[in-house]
């Protein structure tokens, strides 16, 4: 992977990446344009048995056989009856600069028997992905098992190199953005999310991963700063508990003077300004003055004073109702006498849906009695370890949440490791192959083939048909004989209102042949393709079974191969 990463153009216009003096000047970044920035994705970054068949491919002068290799899963992520496809920007990338270092080759020297030729290391020398042809489905496409999401053609060696490479940039991809699409589901498509997950992701990769491909699945922002600046996601965040624990009482306040909004007013005293309004804001919201923590309010004023334009507070850190929404409001009253408008608060403990609607209230109440109608409005942002489920429970209870700021349960995909994303063999020399297994779900689907997606006439996706490449594609209006690839009695004639051919040519001659998306387009194919689902194959409980078909002529082949390389079994 080569290239640099562009300035992100968002950063002059986003509120949060802005200083004192003004905002942060954007600065070209020479790191590698992907979302692997650090180089690991390359060539070694596979397992050893790739290496070791190419040397035997070579060795016994398979070298030249041209290959069909078929990258699917087996079963839908998270108990759905769907799965977002993703990562294909990022392997075309590793497969446009594929190329083994000097580097790389005194290293497998070292490591491979001292009986390999000095002839295979010369073969590995001259590698590249010219001769290698790339389908595959769009990014940000909602796939199905058994469907080849990518589908190389070229030499065999070749393809083995770039297997574990592959598999490692389209599994953790396609899982959470799953993961994060599922979430968008299950929240509402009124509500904020906002990826809080780089301190729980497994490493950096894995953190700037998950950035980006959670806002491609959905999301609307993520904390990771570097993320944001790599791929231009817009950042957000306010603070944490420690810095309210810093502070002790208002005599840690070293600075008391604020500037109006009103810049041609002199600065005033903020800190009485806002210890007059806690006074009113506890009459009104009927909380004792005495309880609410003065270290909180000290904190609260230092981070207004240093935001009075993005004033967004963290209310758990002693106490929600009787403390923290006290502070949070007398603060924010005290920002509207100088001409600013709060933004709001976040919870990340207890109760959240009592909570929300509780601080709701209040909000309320503090509009109605200082004629202020904004402050009804404001946000409220949720965290603390919430999953796809809290979410569902949370809409099912009624909440006052505009916002979540979601980490674990996202990034990690605490529901499921691993998207078990595979790559077989299904073509050699233009001779299909089959892998037979005693679990049926994983005997292949042999040759070279080519997929539709066939919609009804109001425009949803119906069934997924695989044919093989020679066959004539389905027309639509016509009766199309659709069969499940290994149960015999389960078939159905579909007249489709709207076919689709799935794959298309991403690279041809060593050179990507489609405009990739930018992360923007991406996210808004994935929404676009979750809107072509009928609503019951994306619901959280018992969702519908989304069909996956062969053609009857598919259908006859795959059995008739089956039954050729599958021995006869004896009795005695």
């Amino acid at each position: 992977m080569s290239g640099e990463i562009e300035p992100n153009p968002s950063l002059n216009n986003n509120s949060s990446n802005t200083v004192k003096n003004g905002p942060i000047p954007a600065k070209p970044c020479t790191r590698q344009a992907s979302g692997y920035p650090y180089g690991l994705v390359q060539p070694l970054l596979t397992d050893q048995y790739q290496v070791t068949m190419a040397y035997a491919y070579w060795k016994s002068d398979r070298w030249r056989a041209n290959a069909v290799f078929d990258f699917f899963f087996h079963k839908n992520t998270f108990d759905g009856e769907f799965t977002i496809f993703a990562g294909l920007s990022e392997c075309l990338k590793f497969l446009q600069n594929f190329q083994f270092s000097d580097s790389d080759i005194e290293y497998l020297k070292s490591t491979l028997p001292a009986s390999t030729e000095e002839g295979f290391f010369e073969y590995l020398r001259s590698l590249d992905c010219s001769q290698m042809e790339v389908y595959a489905i769009p990014e940000g496409s909602v796939v199905f098992p058994r469907i080849p999401l990518i589908r190389l053609e070229g030499p065999l060696p070749m393809l083995q190199l770039v297997e574990t490479p592959i598999l490692t940039l389209i599994n953790y991809a396609s899982l959470v953005t799953t993961n994060a699409a599922r979430f968008r589901l299950a929240a509402g498509r009124d509500k904020v999310l906002l990826e809080f997950g780089l301190r729980r992701a497994q490493g950096p990769d894995g953190g700037l991963s998950a950035s980006r491909y959670c806002y491609m699945g959905g999301f609307n922002g993520t904390s990771n700063v570097l993320a944001g600046k790599l791929f231009g996601i817009p950042i957000t965040g306010t603070h944490a508990h420690s810095f309210v624990m810093s502070f002790g009482g208002l005599e840690d306040l070293k600075v008391r003077m604020l500037q109006p909004a009103d810049s041609s007013k002199p600065p005033v005293d903020f800190v009485e300004i806002c210890l007059r309004c806690r006074e009113k804001i506890c009459r009104v919201i009927n909380v004792l003055q005495e309880q609410t923590n003065e270290g909180e309010l000290a904190a609260f004023i230092a981070y207004a004073s240093s935001f009075p334009t993005g004033f967004l507070a963290l209310l758990d850190t002693y106490e929600v109702l009787k403390s923290g929404v006290a502070n949070f409001c007398a603060v924010s009253l005290a920002l509207n006498e100088l001409g600013f408008r709060a933004k709001g608060v976040r919870i990340d403990s207890g109760d959240l849906a009592y909570l929300s609607l509780y601080v709701r209230q209040i909000f309320k109440k503090v509009a109605d009695e200082f004629s202020i109608p904004w402050f009804e409005k404001l946000m409220i942002v949720a965290s603390n370890d919430i999953n796809e489920e809290t979410l569902l429970s949370l809409n099912q209870q009624g909440h006052g949440i505009d916002a979540y700021g979601i980490g674990t349960h996202l990034v990690t995909c605490q529901r499921q490791p691993n998207l078990g994303g595979v790559c077989k063999l299904v073509q050699i020399n233009g001779v299909s192959r089959i892998k037979l297994s005693q679990d049926v779900s994983k005997v292949t689907i042999p040759g070279r083939k080519v997929v539709y997606r066939l919609f009804n006439s109001d425009g949803h996706a119906l069934i997924d048909l695989m044919q093989q490449s020679e066959e004539e594609p389905p027309k639509p209006l016509e009766r199309v004989l659709c069969r499940h690839p290994f149960e015999e009695s389960k078939r159905a004639y579909v007249k489709a209102g709207r076919v689709e051919l799935l794959h298309k040519l991403f690279m041809k001659n060593g050179e990507i042949c489609q405009t990739l998306p930018t992360l923007e387009e991406a996210k808004k194919r994935v929404q676009e393709s979750l809107e072509s689902l009928r609503h019951d194959h994306k619901r959280a409980l018992n969702p519908t079974p989304y069909k996956v078909s062969v053609s009857n002529a598919l259908y006859h082949f795959l059995h008739d191969l089956w039954l050729a390389n599958a021995p006869i079994g004896e009795l005695s």
